[in-house]
């Protein structure tokens, strides 16, 4: 997933020990990314997909969901915690329908997809950028992000510093004094995490993508960069023309 071996390994035997309370724990229809995922759904029609490739599954949540909203699609997954996926079977999913796989090394062709999505799975990795890399290179038409928006997270004063300190270029530094030299965190109700912006891969999705369009999932002001803690946004490479 982008990190060092241990962190990768304790990561997977986090998610292999709370696998069967996986759904209780991260799934809420009520949450930031069922709003991202009826934004994604909208998107759908205008961008002409086909095809969705969902990375970092866990037991296949988003890809139930579009497959009842849009069964003549076709929706793979990929996660690389076995028993996160054997829960996903168990609701109902082939295992063509959800595969093992790595975010930083999609096992996948160039431009293999129309879309390519993400929720909740970069704030994982210790190098998005490697994850973004891949997502872009496999999609043909667009990439869809749900994630996390440190900068926008806290309190005024927290969101202020944590600005301030990434507008001097000192974020990182600053972040690994607050982890102790780890450069994450533990928890027991998300596993290891790392300090993670949307806004942070922004320039390289720019690079790639013809237009990008966000929204704030949960509650925030008008700047979702200084006031919204988690983001979707669409990314969008190749808008299809209708022929005239």
């Amino acid at each position: 997933m982008g990190n060092t071996m241990d962190e990768v390994e304790k990561q997977r035997r986090y998610y292999a020990k709370t696998a069967g309370q996986y759904e209780a724990m991260h799934v809420n229809e009520k949450d930031e990314h069922f709003v991202a995922l009826s934004f994604l759904l909208a998107s759908l029609e205008y961008l002409e997909v086909k095809s969705i490739l969902d990375i970092g599954s866990g037991t296949g949540r988003a890809i139930r969901y579009i497959k009842r909203q849009r069964p003549e699609l076709r929706v793979v997954g990929i996660e690389p915690v076995r028993e996160l996926r054997e829960v996903g079977y168990s609701l109902g999913l082939l295992e063509e329908d959800l595969v093992d796989g790595d975010a930083t090394k999609l096992p996948f062709f160039a431009s293999e997809f129309d879309l390519v999505c993400e929720f909740g799975v970069l704030h994982h990795i210790k190098k998005p950028e490697l994850a973004v890399s891949e997502m872009l290179r496999v999609a043909s038409k667009a990439i869809f992000i749900s994630d996390s928006n440190n900068f926008g997270n806290g309190s005024l004063v927290s969101r202020s510093i944590k600005q301030g300190a990434n507008f001097i270029g000192m974020w990182k530094l600053v972040d690994l004094i607050k982890t102790k030299g780890k450069g994450y965190r533990i928890s027991d109700g998300d596993g290891i995490s790392y300090s993670y912006s949307v806004f942070s891969n922004y320039k390289q999705i720019k690079s790639q993508c013809t237009s990008i369009h966000l929204l704030n999932t949960m509650d925030g002001g008008i700047n979702p960069y200084k006031t919204a803690s988690h983001i979707a946004l669409l990314g969008i490479k190749n808008i299809p023309m209708n022929d005239s």
